[in-house]
């Protein structure tokens, strides 16, 4: 079984990824493969609402996006995760995840867990919480918790190895998500299916 953590900072060793990488050690450990998806330091663009994807399966621009929808069909779980800008997600994370979310197949995420994790110098962790928690929602992901919201606080790398109780949220959201994972391939190997699924009802609130 694997995870796939996202590094939605530009700084590819900062504090989101320390966060990050305190939940796939303790992944690792449980027996649960975690890799790695770093967002970088070039322009995510927004979704443009040109409904290619939906023609071609694919993004109509050629960058990460399409990069991680080709990994995520073999991924049992994800975490994402973001600093705090200005109480919200990262631009290049937000982005990202507005086109993923938008792919047309969201059964490459279908009652997959997954998990946020925010990193803050001081304040702003639990409205980009709830930011990130919405993509998961709306795609029928069950939402893996901890022991607090998944935060860590620090302005360097070193700050947040010294936030305790930060990285003990972490460690225990990643024996969670382990946790999760192995329920659910012993529930496949039971035979218990999947709940019944209904045809999608879009209304507009114009009559």
């Amino acid at each position: 079984m694997k995870v796939i953590l996202v590094n939605g900072s530009p700084n590819a060793e900062g504090c989101a990824y320390t966060a990050l990488m305190e939940v796939a050690k303790t992944l690792e450990k449980e027996g649960i493969e975690a890799e790695l998806f770093q967002l970088g330091k070039k322009p995510v663009s927004g979704c443009i609402a040109c409904f290619k994807c939906h023609e071609s399966g694919r993004c109509a621009i050629p960058d990460k996006v399409n990069e991680f929808l080709e990994k995520a069909g073999t991924a049992d779980g994800f975490v994402f995760g973001s600093p705090v800008h200005f109480a919200s997600a990262s631009g290049a994370i937000t982005s990202f995840m507005d086109r993923v979310f938008f792919a047309p197949d969201r059964n490459i995420f279908y009652l997959k867990p997954a998990a946020a994790v925010v990193s803050a110098r001081r304040a702003g962790n639990t409205a980009t919480f709830d930011q990130l928690n919405k993509y998961f929602t709306i795609c029928q992901m069950p939402v893996i918790p901890s022991t607090y919201w998944n935060m860590v606080h620090g302005w360097q790398p070193s700050d947040v190895m010294q936030d305790l109780e930060g990285l003990q949220t972490m460690r225990i959201l990643a024996r969670n998500m382990a946790w999760f994972l192995k329920c659910k391939e012993a529930g496949n190997k039971a035979g218990i299916p999947f709940p019944k699924q209904e045809e999608p009802i879009a209304t507009n609130f114009i009559r």
